[in-house]
This record gives structure tokens, sequence and C-alpha cells, in this order.
């Protein structure tokens, strides 16, 4: 399967559980993999034969600036819904990185694949 990469998106959503977390919104990192084919457009250049990359990072912005989810995992899900809406989509992997979650480690990190 072929496959066009979303590379170290920076969001900044309100995310997480605790009080002093839902006050200011918390820098992330997402990089979501998408699994199609792109066989016809390798050989078109015809971008309805694909998906439109610019459109969807834009999508997972405001939904990441108008979302208030507690879970980065819950926001990892509604990324992975919101890639597949496109019917050229067959996977997609979301990953989001959380910096400073954790005392010791330089981030924490989910990673969710969702097929069609």
């Amino acid at each position: 399967m072929d496959k066009i990469f979303i590379c170290d998106l920076r969001i900044n959503p309100i995310i997480g559980l605790y009080p002093g977390e839902r006050i200011h919104r918390q820098g992330l990192l997402v990089n979501v993999e998408i699994g199609l084919d792109l066989q016809m457009a390798s050989r078109s250049d015809d971008l309805s034969r694909t998906v439109n990359y610019a459109e969807i990072e834009e999508r997972i912005v405001a939904l990441a600036d108008a979302s208030e989810f507690l879970l980065i995992e819950r926001l990892a899900g509604a990324i992975g819904a919101l890639v597949l809406e496109y019917t050229r989509v067959q996977t997609v992997k979301v990953r989001i990185e959380k910096p400073r979650a954790a005392r010791h480690a330089r981030a924490i990190a989910v990673e969710l694949n969702f097929t069609r």
C-alpha cells in the first residue's frame, strides 16, 4: 500500500485531565500515515486521484483548535475518523506526542491504527 505522511504537525489544543492542564493550550506533535493507492496519481499528476494533504492538515489543526478532549487517545481517534472521511483512504496511523507529560521522559505518545 502506498502512503502519504504528515510529519510533526504542531497543534495546540486544550488537553489533559488535571485542572492546570485545562487552563492553557498545550503543544502536541501529530504524525499521520495515510494508506491509499497512489498509482493513478503518480501516472496522471491529477489531484483527484489522491487526497489533498494540505486540506487534511488544515482540518486537523481546526479540530485541535476547537477540541477540549481530556485524553490524547480521544484526540487521536478523532483525527483518525477525520482522515477516514476521505473515501480513497484505506488505512490511517495517528501518533500524538505530548512533550513534558512525564517527569523523566521527553514525551508521552499514543499511536492508533484505523482500517476501512
